[in-house]
């Protein structure tokens, strides 16, 4: 093994995040769609960054406000979804696997409201415009907590029982009002 200033290279260089092997069975999504919620993350939190930055060039206080909470949500969603960007910061890869724990409605959630929030302080383009991504990543985030669409087969399957238990239940009232 290869070292660096007397430690081993694995802990001179840790990985960003470890990949908990609970959360990637449990959560039913597939890899090019967490790497989609990833990389939407990533861009959101670059467009919330920028336009917060640009938020707060104003002498308006709410639009300050709103663009420091736009620079919050940028430094979130860059802590949750890309670590690697903040790796010199102590806690990154402590939150993000904490994060990566987290359902994906809780993540939709959060990220939700965390976009809705500065538009609602400044209701202006840039405050729309900026967190347009942001919320987008919490959207995609919702459907995959939705889960996978089934097939019409089984669908109709479904539904024939439950047709011919209505039915069944139907003519066993009609027979015991007969007698």
């Amino acid at each position: 093994t290869s070292t660096w200033g007397g430690a081993p290279l694995a802990h001179a260089f840790p990985l960003a995040a470890p990949a908990p092997a609970a959360s990637s069975a449990d959560d039913g999504m597939t890899w090019w769609y967490k790497w989609l919620c990833r990389i939407a993350g990533v861009i959101g939190g670059v467009s919330c960054a920028l336009a917060g930055l640009w938020n707060c060039v104003t002498i308006n206080p709410l639009n300050i406000a709103a663009g420091v909470w736009m620079m919050l949500n940028a430094f979130i969603l860059f802590l949750c979804e890309a670590p690697f960007c903040c790796q010199f910061i102590e806690f990154a890869n402590a939150v993000s696997a904490r994060a990566d724990k987290l359902r994906p409605w809780q993540k939709a959630a959060l990220y939700c409201g965390m976009a809705v929030f500065p538009v609602i302080l400044s209701l202006t383009l840039t405050t729309l415009l900026g967190n347009a991504i942001a919320f987008a990543t919490g959207v995609l985030y919702g459907l995959s907590a939705l889960g996978k669409k089934g097939d019409a087969i089984s669908y109709a399957r479904i539904q024939q029982q439950q047709k011919q238990a209505d039915e069944e239940k139907l003519t066993g009232t009609l027979e015991e009002q007969a007698l």
